[in-house]
């Protein structure tokens, strides 16, 4: 598996994974596909300019074209209530496979190295089973039931929070004897 930024060309999956009924059910309903290249275009200047992180999640490193879902991690607040916020999305057919969470996981190590995301918070739905175990396994520690404003719209979340400096858990799968 492979992260990359966000490029211009990824349209096609902004639309697949933000305008289709059942991916955005968690998210109060699927956006209107009018304003995606927009919302790609702004992406890939954050990313570029280094202020928000938009990963695209490719399963196989020999398909670069083939893209599964989205990891991205960005600030946003006044000064004094300023955080860092990661999220993502999987599309239907590659769900299940763990791509979600080895996203993350890769996001949070690369946040890690980094060192200025600091304490770095994730807002899933609460009825979101699958992203909630990711902040479960990953090391996020719960800290409460919130609404949270998400495209005009209010979500009920769980507020998760990790920092990956001291926080991230390790594998916990068993070592390759092999190796």
């Amino acid at each position: 598996m492979l992260l990359r930024d966000v490029e211009y060309g990824d349209i096609d999956a902004y639309v697949r994974m933000r305008c289709d009924p059942a991916m955005m059910a968690e998210l109060g309903g699927p956006l209107p596909r009018e304003g995606m290249e927009a919302k790609v275009r702004r992406d890939v200047r954050r990313a570029e300019a280094g202020t928000d992180w938009t990963k695209m999640i490719l399963p196989d490193e020999a398909e670069p074209d083939v893209v599964a879902g989205t990891v991205a991690l960005w600030s946003h607040g006044a000064d004094a209530e300023r955080i860092s916020e990661i999220g993502w999305m999987v599309l239907p057919e590659f769900q299940g496979r763990g791509l979600g969470k080895q996203g993350v996981r890769m996001l949070l190590e690369l946040a890690r190295d980094d060192g200025r995301w600091g304490l770095i918070h994730a807002f899933p739905a609460t009825a979101n089973a699958p992203s909630n175990g990711i902040c479960r396994t990953l090391g996020f520690r719960f800290l409460d039931e919130e609404e949270v404003p998400f495209a005009g719209r209010v979500l009920r979340t769980n507020h998760w929070a990790i920092d990956p400096r001291t926080d991230l858990v390790r594998d916990r799968r068993p070592a390759d004897p092999r190796a």
